[in-house]
């Protein structure tokens, strides 16, 4: 559900940038509060799962379209909705400039429909609520499967009013919400089925990693069956192999907002002009050594599987190195800023 460009009006882009700057400058104030060194790792291992699983598009049957995960909802059950917010723009921001994976000037709004939503909306209103006397698998399935359906509904929702505010006439309000509501809604059940599967894994694995239930080894008398070391090895492995090797499975039908688009508009390829276009796009063409997850003017495979591991490390690198850079957190023990 990454928006190009084209989709959007450098006045509404500007506006959902200072949006999600906001939301953004909140999260680091919180995460610096809640001074919790452990999720550094935690951050780290999950912006690669995510940014690797968002690679695997499955097909929705019947309907020549695929879907991805978004991620939002699975970040913020592990890390808060603070934490899982600031991952997943690291996420999105990798995307955007590595791989020419939505539009630079777009960035603001696809933080907003993607990470906003599932973060806060999934964390604090659905998941916060139902775990809030003790975690059970039951549980979180169901958490999982609401949230991801009803954030994903809350984005795409978005997208229509973000092309409506812009005045893109191909894309007419009524016939578009019609098209893009259906599809996430199948994609958000999917979404939910695969982050209910991880967070199933984290609660037997290491249930105190999973936010808001508990910070022992015993959670409601449920002890750990992996240590957290083995538990982020096993994610990170998951990872590479999912970013490596399982994206070259990955569907090739468009995803749920370029199928709504070629349902309406005929096409998902829309054009805009003027400086701020331009602009966004120049840089873009220059930051994007891998644009499209491939290696430039070549369709090889390996470059797709490069690109799932590589991409995977600069989200670690840059999710890591901001915790430090940015001193989100302190140690507890000298209160010296960890460094």
């Amino acid at each position: 559900m990454h928006m190009a460009d084209a989709l959007v009006a450098p006045a509404v882009a500007g506006t959902m940038y200072v949006l999600s700057t906001g939301a953004a400058t909140v999260s680091v104030k919180k995460v610096r509060e809640e001074n919790n060194p452990k999720k550094i790792p935690v951050m780290g291992v999950m912006g690669a799962f995510v940014f690797a699983t968002q690679m695997l598009n499955f097909t929705i049957p019947g309907t020549g379209s695929s879907g991805h995960l978004c991620g939002g909802m699975m970040l913020s059950a592990m890390l808060g909705p603070y934490a899982g917010f600031l991952t997943m723009i690291g996420v999105l921001l990798v995307q955007c400039l590595l791989f020419a994976d939505g539009g630079l000037l777009a960035l603001g709004c696809n933080i907003w429909n993607m990470a906003f939503y599932g973060c806060f909306i999934g964390a604090l209103l659905i998941w916060r609520p139902m775990m809030k006397k003790g975690a059970s698998r039951v549980k979180i399935i169901a958490a999982s499967i609401i949230g991801c359906v009803l954030t994903l509904q809350m984005g795409a929702f978005s997208v229509t009013l973000e092309t409506l505010i812009s005045g893109i006439t191909e894309l007419p309000f009524s016939v578009f919400v019609a098209t893009m509501q259906p599809i996430h809604l199948a994609i958000g059940f999917v979404e939910g089925l695969i982050t209910a599967a991880v967070l199933v894994f984290v609660y037997e694995a290491r249930p105190e990693l999973l936010w808001g239930i508990g910070e022992s080894e015993t959670v409601a008398g449920k002890e750990a069956k992996l240590s957290l070391k083995n538990t982020i090895v096993v994610i990170a492995v998951l990872a590479a192999l999912a970013g490596g090797i399982v994206s070259l499975f990955a569907s090739a039908f468009p995803d749920g907002l370029e199928w709504s688009m070629e349902q309406v508009a005929g096409t998902a390829e829309l054009e805009a002009e003027g400086g701020a276009y331009a602009a966004a796009e120049g840089i873009q063409e220059a930051t994007s050594l891998l644009p499209d997850y491939a290696f430039k003017n070549s369709e090889s495979a390996i470059g797709t599987s490069f690109s799932g591991i590589v991409g995977a490390l600069v989200v670690v690198a840059i999710l890591v190195g901001a915790c430090y850079a940015f001193r989100f957190f302190k140690s507890k023990k000298s209160g010296v800023t960890a460094a």
